[in-house]
């Protein structure tokens, strides 16, 4: 089958991000080829079935694989799961929108707002060990000001007291939608009655431990905390906030499963002043819906706010996909060391398809290189700086001491919770790899294609 090869050279720019992913595919069919969009009536439509088969055929990196692809059948799943590569997914009609939304955005439905640690300390005089480790500002726990770094004392007046209390607040929090918390903090006791609802998560979170800011990215999504701009909004709005800031910070990307490139190649922008951020090798379809294999290299743009700062990235065995293609870029082109350990190795990305019955395919068909042409699929990035007790906050401390000296620590806290607090925060993380790494995360084109089937008379 002949094949189009080109190289195009894309430079990132803002305004490509507010435009909808929709309207640009749609009016690049309209431009390439009217009559793609209206075939012809008296052909009959294709099966589910056979719309699935020729979208794989034509999209579908693993090319070998193909000849061995089912090509009559009336099991969609089970044509999918013909492929070996994992990460290649149906999601029929009655799931669809659910997986696009858990994809593309942070949203939470039927939450308060808030994270919390089960803490047990040595000599601690609280009893109760439900800590609120963060809470979000746009939901009903930020509204009502619940105290991050408080205790959860009684859930609807039952006690979170013993070590029971985590099970008891789940189903709580689980089977009611109005939640009474009593919290204590600051040597106060405080009630409030939240209500849950949808929320919009934040991916972005900031800690300081030691004098040292820890800037933890905990996904890639284009709709968060910032409704319009996703992570790469929240990320840019912290930056730009302490563009004077001349103190070494962390950043902080463990478990970090990935997301969409319409938002990791932007975040790794910002602190990379120039050359190529990325290079990826794709199959596509032509706009008569022809199987070709494409390349594009991303360069950076000059003038972001984290161009100039001192900065270490945190990295451990569960940090994937789009997380791998930040962490490349940041690396090898703006120069930020990476401490922990060997990154999970995900070098491909996926593109999602709405397809005719109304299912959601995600469908393997890009392939990644770092700046400098390295492949790290199936091996990972490997850090400038091993921690051997595991990639921990400890250890990122240590590799800032090294790089940029000692800095000013923080004055010790005074209550045995804020200790508590510490010492979970600097604890090791055990490496493990969060089931959405495989289900939900990933390197994904962040644009949803709705195509049409190129009948033949």
């Amino acid at each position: 089958m002949k094949t189009e090869k080109t190289t195009p050279v894309f430079r990132l720019s803002s305004f490509v991000y507010r435009l909808s992913s929709f309207a640009i595919f749609s009016l690049f069919l309209l431009a390439a080829c009217g009559d793609f969009m209206e075939p012809v009536k008296s052909t009959p439509e294709p099966t589910a079935y056979e719309f699935n088969y020729w979208l794989i055929n034509q999209t579908y990196l693993y090319e070998e694989e193909l000849k061995d692809l089912p090509e009559k059948g009336d099991s969609i799943p089970l044509l999918y799961e013909s492929l070996s590569d994992r990460y290649t997914r149906y999601y029929p009609p009655s799931k669809s929108e659910a997986a696009e939304n858990q994809m593309n955005t942070s949203i939470v439905e039927g939450d308060l707002g808030m994270e919390y640690l089960v803490i047990y300390t040595e000599g601690d005089d609280h009893p109760y060990p439900i800590l609120i480790s963060r809470v979000y500002a746009d939901s009903p726990a930020g509204r009502a000001k619940v105290p991050r770094y408080g205790r959860i004392i009684s859930a609807n007046g039952i006690s979170m007291e013993g070590y029971d209390s985590k099970m008891v607040y789940d189903s709580i929090v689980a089977y009611s939608a109005d939640i009474s918390l009593t919290v204590f903090f600051d040597d106060s006791l405080l009630q409030f009655d939240l209500t849950k609802e949808t929320v919009y998560a934040p991916t972005v979170f900031l800690d300081t431990i030691e004098g040292i800011t820890f800037v933890t990215i905990a996904e890639f999504k284009e709709s968060t905390a910032d409704r319009e701009n996703g992570t790469f909004g929240e990320l840019r709005a912290y930056l730009d906030s302490t563009a004077g800031v001349s103190e070494p910070r962390v950043l902080d990307l463990r478990n970090n499963p990935g997301g969409l490139i319409s938002q990791c190649l932007p975040a790794a922008d910002l602190f990379v002043k120039e050359g190529l951020l990325s290079r990826r090798q794709f199959v596509s379809l032509t706009p008569d819906g022809k199987r070709t294999h494409r390349s594009l290299d991303v360069l950076a743009n000059p003038g972001d706010p984290g161009e100039n700062g001192k900065f270490l990235m945190l990295a451990n065995r569960a940090s994937a996909s789009c997380a791998e293609i930040f962490i490349a870029a940041a690396k090898e082109q703006g120069g930020i060391p990476l401490a922990g350990e060997t990154t999970f190795g995900k070098g491909i990305g996926q593109s999602q398809w709405k397809t005719l019955e109304g299912g959601l395919a995600v469908i393997t068909n890009l392939e990644f290189y770092t700046p400098k042409g390295n492949s790290y699929h199936k091996k990972g990035i490997a850090p400038d700086m091993d921690c051997p007790e595991g990639a921990s906050r400890t250890c990122a401390l240590n590799a800032v001491k090294t790089l940029y000296g000692n800095s000013p620590k923080t004055q010790s806290a005074k209550m045995s919770v804020e200790r508590a607090i510490k010492e979970s925060l600097l604890a090791s993380t055990k490496t493990t790899i969060p089931a959405k790494s495989f289900d939900m995360g990933g390197a994904l084109d962040s644009v949803v294609h709705f195509v049409n089937y190129p009948y033949s008379p």
